[in-house]
């Protein structure tokens, strides 16, 4: 028999990050410090960056916990976690508790830059449930309020604002506003340009932002729209690998992108190559991905005989078949 595939949906699992943020849990018998705090926070990276979700769910409740325990005195790690937290809690569509811990990261900012990263998810949870006007409007309020100034912009600076741009995006491109998507993605693309290279976006998730990461929305937008030829050209210009986030989500998703466009040119075989190997780099956000279970679906619609390779597959994203 199949594994079955991990519960990242399973509120059980995120039990505890509920009523972490809801300040539930007892205490810590020892009062934290903010170094230890952050220094427990920065381990959080790899579990992120590899889409260990039953990790993460294991130990972001006490790191929550202490966090608030700090009174006061480590609003920026608070921030920076609760902004983690909201992230990890929309891949796993925990869409309410993730917008409270988002909404808290936003209070709990110390500067616009930090809460604009908090931002920048809550705009994502907003794609995610279909609002797009939310999203927009949202996105184009913090781009335009953090918009910098090229002659003296930070990297930090060019970094948010862009990636709230990519948001804008995003919105427009769902919303059959084909121009206003492609402004987005013109500024977006200056911004990334202006940095030269791949660069996290904040400290606690591997969120990037650069050219190659416009690169993907590009390809995502060219999806969107229905347009599998372009997205394969495009995909070409993708690095196989530009960061050290080999399993990042974002990468991900742009390989999804992909492997639907394979399916939709009749090249099936090649995207269930691609579907095999996101199963064996991030089984855990794999089966998180609606888009996964409907790319599988495509592929098994497709094909007169299954497969081992891909009973195995839609097994794994919780397809009957």
């Amino acid at each position: 028999m199949p594994e079955e595939p991990f519960p990242v949906h399973d509120p059980a699992l995120w039990e505890p990050v509920r009523r972490a943020l809801a300040g539930q849990l007892s205490h810590p018998d020892e009062a934290p410090t903010v170094a230890g705090v952050q220094a427990a926070a920065e381990r959080l990276r790899s579990l992120v960056a590899t889409n260990q979700y039953g990790g993460l769910a294991a130990v972001l409740p006490g790191l929550l916990r202490d966090a608030d325990a700090l009174n006061g005195t480590g609003r920026t790690i608070r921030s920076r976690l609760l902004n983690a937290t909201g992230w990890v809690l929309v891949q796993t569509r925990q869409f309410d508790l993730a917008e409270l811990a988002l909404q808290e990261a936003v209070d709990a900012a110390e500067d616009r830059l930090d809460a604009a990263t908090a931002i920048d998810i809550l705009a994502w949870l907003h794609l995610r449930q279909g609002q797009l006007d939310q999203a927009r409007v949202l996105a184009t309020r913090w781009a335009d309020d953090i918009e910098p100034r090229f002659s003296r912009a930070t990297t930090g600076e060019l970094t948010q604002w862009g990636r709230l741009l990519l948001r804008v995006g995003a919105a427009a491109v769902r919303d059959n506003r084909p121009g206003e998507a492609e402004d987005a993605l013109r500024l977006a693309r200056a911004a990334a340009v202006r940095i030269g290279r791949e660069v996290l976006s904040d400290s606690m998730t591997a969120r990037m932002f650069g050219p190659v990461t416009v690169t993907m929305l590009t390809a995502e937008h060219a999806a969107i729209v229905g347009k599998p030829d372009r997205v394969l050209a495009i995909a070409e210009r993708v690095p196989a690998e530009a960061t050290p986030y080999e399993r990042r989500a974002g990468r991900n998703r742009h390989r999804l992108d992909v492997a639907d466009a394979l399916v939709a040119m009749g090249r099936s075989a090649e995207a269930v190559t691609v579907l095999e190997e996101l199963g064996q780099a991030s089984p855990e956000w794999l089966v998180a991905q609606r888009y996964a279970r409907d790319v599988v679906g495509r592929v098994v619609e497709r094909m007169r005989t299954l497969t081992p390779e891909v009973r195995a597959l839609a097994t794994s994203v919780g397809l009957a078949y």
